[in-house]
């Protein structure tokens, strides 16, 4: 045997194989499939639904219950009619299966399947039905009794506390009757054998007596606070309202009455929506009925609070008041003499007078509030806080005026003006003494910009002069005045010690130049430094061509000549 016969026959053995064990893994999961299906008809036929079927038309069922026994037992009967065919079909497969004609055997399987699913949900949904429809009047009796048992209960704490469900009793009792004839339906229904529609109205007498059961202790609660307890503390209210008008409070504008008729008709109205049981609406209105009783009791007490700060506070601001008014003239008048004489730069008497005019307002605002206090028509709580502010407002005021005061008396105008008047005559005396010693240094004439300078100190201290003899004087604008003019004498005092300097040490460098009169640029400075000295008065740059000149001729020269003087000044000062 060749090797090419070896492989295909080795080829064939080995698909053999593969297709002997092939078809065992098929026929075994196949053999599985059967088992299961025969096990699911088993199973729907070991339920025995034609005994519950039997059971259920002994009990001669009526109305729905009877349409829907109906219903479920044609869907049953047509799906048990299958049942044959699908233990033909199993078997026929499992004959296959076992003479291994597997794809046959798996049409069978396939169809039986396919024919179980079809029947199967039928068949558990009419199970189900059946037995509730078997167990159904047992349960309805059940729940019949234990709904009844709970209904007389319910009646008999009615009957016993009907006091306090009086504004909603009657319909109560309407709901209760509403629910004995509930009870007498289902009673027929059952009788009747329609087991279905009784347990439809148990179901509905369950929920009405849950829904009544759960609103009596609100009833109760809500009837009691509607009238009683608000009823109570309006009553209360109006006492206490007329005792405080009978003790003169005043309420405003607020009908304080007006208020509990409308609290008292709210009532009313959410009594009327408790007897309808409508609790949510009875809610609304109680919350409303509430929130006003607090605010007429926060009113109420409000104003018997205020009243003792009042009264404790009555007399006391009456004298704050008329001090003020006292403070604020006598510093008006302070002001206003002195005002005659000087002129108040930062508006003092007028705000001194405007201060005056609030403590007057305030001043009738006390007046007409006390008057109301006596006629019995103030609202304390409204004096009070306008006596707190009055009482702050007395105090900042008290406050500014006693700083308005110390102001212009810190100002020391008198004094001031005595100062300034000394000053004048002392700046006078130093200009006339700069301009005479200036005059007495033999000088051939006075430099243009000294006697401007002059004439400008001069005609500042006439115009300040003048200023501080009118009616009324601007003491401010005079001392920043006076403050300009000490500059403008200092200056010209300097001015003045800087011309005789720069005299002096012309005249000192001009005798030292002679000993270079051979030197041409020294001689042509001392004629230009002449010419500036006794023709132009400018000392100072005719010091300063001839020093410049020497300098370079000898440096040095003219420091020591400058050092010189200087400390023979110093000399004779000391």
């Amino acid at each position: 045997m060749s090797s090419t016969q070896s492989l295909l026959l080795i080829t064939l053995i080995i698909t053999i194989i593969v297709v002997v064990m092939a078809m065992l893994l098929i026929n075994r999961r196949q053999l599985r499939d059967i088992e299961e299906l025969d096990n699911e008809l088993g199973n729907m036929e070991d339920l025995h639904l034609e005994r519950a079927i039997g059971k259920l038309d002994q009990m001669e069922l009526a109305g729905e219950s009877l349409a829907t026994l109906n219903t479920w037992k044609k869907s049953y009967q047509k799906a048990a009619e299958l049942f044959p065919e699908i233990q033909r079909l199993i078997e026929d497969g499992a004959d296959e299966n076992a003479r291994y004609h597997l794809v046959k055997s798996h049409q069978s399987i396939k169809q039986a399947r396919e024919l179980v699913d079809s029947v199967s949900e039928d068949v558990k949904n009419s199970s189900d039905v059946f037995t509730q429809l078997l167990e159904s009047n047992r349960e309805n009796k059940a729940q019949y009794d234990e709904l009844m048992q709970s209904y007389r209960e319910i009646r008999k704490e009615i009957l016993a506390d009907s006091f306090d469900y009086s504004v909603a009793l009657e319909e109560i009792e309407n709901r209760l009757s509403a629910m004995e004839e509930d009870f007498a339906q289902a009673k027929n229904l059952s009788a009747q054998g329609d087991h279905v529609e009784a347990k439809r109205v148990l179901s509905k007498i369950r929920a009405d007596l849950t829904a009544l059961k759960t609103k009596l202790p609100e009833v109760k609660e809500d009837q009691h606070d509607l009238q009683t307890v608000f009823a109570d503390q309006l009553d209360e209210i109006a006492a206490g309202y007329k005792e405080m008008r009978d003790a003169k409070y005043g309420f405003g504008s607020l009908d304080v009455l007006l208020e509990i008729r409308q609290s008292n008709d709210q009532i009313d109205r959410s009594l009327a929506a408790l007897a309808q049981l409508d609790l949510e609406e009875t809610s609304k209105g109680m919350k409303k009925v509430e929130k006003e009783i607090k605010t007429l009791y926060g009113i109420l007490e409000k104003e018997y609070k205020a009243r003792p700060f009042v009264e404790k506070n009555q007399d006391k601001l009456q004298r704050l008041l008329t001090h003020q008014q006292t403070v604020s003239q006598q510093l008006i008048k302070k002001l206003r003499h002195i005002d005659e004489s000087y002129e108040l730069t930062h508006g003092e008497l007028d705000e001194s007078r405007e201060l005056e005019r609030e403590v007057h307002k305030m001043d009738s605002d006390y007046i007409r509030a006390s008057q109301r206090i006596a006629d019995g028509r103030a609202v304390y709580s409204e004096v009070r806080d306008d006596w707190i502010k009055i009482l702050g407002r007395l105090q900042e005021i008290g406050k500014r005026q006693q700083e308005l005061s110390e102001a212009v008396d810190g100002l020391g105008l008198y004094e001031a003006e005595e100062v300034a008047q000394r000053s004048i005559k002392e700046f006078k005396q130093q200009v006339s003494l700069v301009y005479r010693h200036l005059s007495r240094q033999n000088l051939p004439g006075i430099p243009e910009g000294f006697l401007q300078m002059y004439t400008l100190v001069v005609n500042e201290i006439s115009k300040t002069s003048g200023e501080l003899n009118q009616v009324r004087i601007n003491m401010e604008k005079i001392s920043e005045e006076l403050v300009q003019i000490s500059d403008d004498v200092d200056r010209l005092q300097r001015e003045a010690e800087d011309i005789i300097s720069s005299a002096n040490l012309f005249e000192l460098t001009m005798q030292y130049s002679n000993k270079f009169l051979d030197n041409e640029t020294v001689v042509r400075a001392r004629r230009n430094a002449m010419k500036l000295y006794d023709r132009d008065y400018n000392y100072k740059d005719a010091l300063d061509t001839i020093a410049t000149a020497v300098e370079r001729a000898e440096p040095g020269s003219y420091q020591r000549i400058e050092n010189a003087y200087y400390q023979e000044q110093k000399e004779l000062i000391d």
